[in-house]
C-alpha cells in the first residue's frame, strides 16, 4: 500500500519515450523534473515507456545514466514511481534503485484524499489489437526474457533495433489504432474497487465516463509536435487537471 497521507500534489506522466535522439523531448523532461516551484508534486509517478527502449539494466549508455541521475536528483524532493511500459518492459529493481525509484506492479491501486485509482500503462487493454497482444504474451514470460537478458548487450540493442522497425512498419499499413477496450476497463475497475482508472499508452489524451467512475488517458510526450504534447495530469485535492507544459 502506498501511503499518500501527507502528499498534497501528484503528478501523473506517461509515453515519453525518452532516447538521444530526441533531445529537444528529454530537455523538457529534464527541466520539469529539476523545477522548484511551490506546487512541485510531492510524488511522480511516470506510467510506462519511460524509454523508448530498454534492453537491461546493465545497459550503461551514457543517455540512460543521465536519465537515472535526473530522477536521483528529484527523489530527494518528491517520490518516484516507474511502471513498465510495451517498449521498457525489461526495467528492472536495480534501475529503480539507481533512480531512487519504485518499480510499481500493473495495475497499481493508488488511495488519495478518498477516492481509489487504478493506475495501469494501457497495452494489456488493448485486446483488439490482437498481433500486439500475442507480442506481449510472448515477451512478457520469464523463459523469454531471461533467455533474451542473458545474451550479449550489443545483440539486445540490435534485436531492439529489427523489433521496433518491424513496429513501424506494421504501424505504417494501419489505417487505426487499436484502443483501450471499454468493457474490460470497466472490468478491471470493478475487480480492484476503484472508482478512476489513469493510463496512457494510446497516445489519445482525453477523460471518459467508465461505468458509475471515469477513465483518464496520459498524453504521450513530444516537444517536436505542433503544437508541443508535453502534458502532465496533475492530481490535488481539488481534483484532476491537465497541466501543459512549454
Amino acid at each position: 500500500m502506498i501511503d499518500t497521507s501527507t502528499w498534497q500534489t501528484i503528478d501523473f506522466i506517461s509515453d515519453l519515450h525518452l532516447q538521444v535522439g530526441e533531445p529537444a523531448t528529454a530537455k523538457a523532461w529534464f527541466d520539469y523534473m529539476a523545477s522548484t516551484d511551490s506546487h512541485s508534486a510531492d510524488a511522480i509517478f511516470i506510467l510506462g515507456d519511460w524509454f523508448e527502449v530498454w534492453v537491461g539494466d546493465d545497459d550503461e549508455d551514457p543517455f540512460a545514466a543521465l536519465c537515472s541521475a535526473v530522477m536521483r536528483q528529484r527523489s530527494k524532493r518528491s517520490e518516484l514511481f516507474i511502471m513498465h511500459g510495451n517498449r521498457d518492459f525489461l526495467m528492472g529493481v536495480d534501475l529503480a534503485e539507481r533512480c531512487g525509484a519504485t518499480l510499481l506492479a500493473d495495475p497499481t491501486q493508488l488511495d488519495f484524499n478518498g477516492t481509489s485509482y487504478l493506475l495501469t500503462h494501457g497495452d494489456a487493454l488493448c485486446t483488439d489489437d490482437t498481433s500486439y497482444m500475442r507480442f506481449r504474451e510472448l515477451v512478457r514470460a520469464p523463459e523469454w526474457q531471461a533467455e533474451f537478458l542473458a545474451k550479449p548487450l550489443d545483440d539486445r540493442k540490435n534485436i531492439a533495433k529489427q523489433i521496433r522497425a518491424q513496429s513501424q512498419a506494421q504501424q505504417a499499413l494501419a489505417t487505426s489504432y487499436a484502443d483501450v477496450n471499454e468493457a474490460l476497463a470497466l472490468d478491471w475497475l470493478n475487480t480492484h474497487g476503484c472508482d478512476v482508472m489513469i493510463h496512457g499508452h494510446t497516445h489519445k489524451p482525453a477523460s471518459h465516463k467508465l461505468g458509475s467512475g471515469q477513465r483518464h488517458v496520459l498524453s504521450d510526450w513530444d516537444a517536436k509536435a505542433e503544437p508541443t504534447r508535453l502534458e502532465v495530469l496533475r492530481l490535488t485535492t481539488d481534483g484532476l487537471s491537465r497541466l501543459h507544459l512549454v
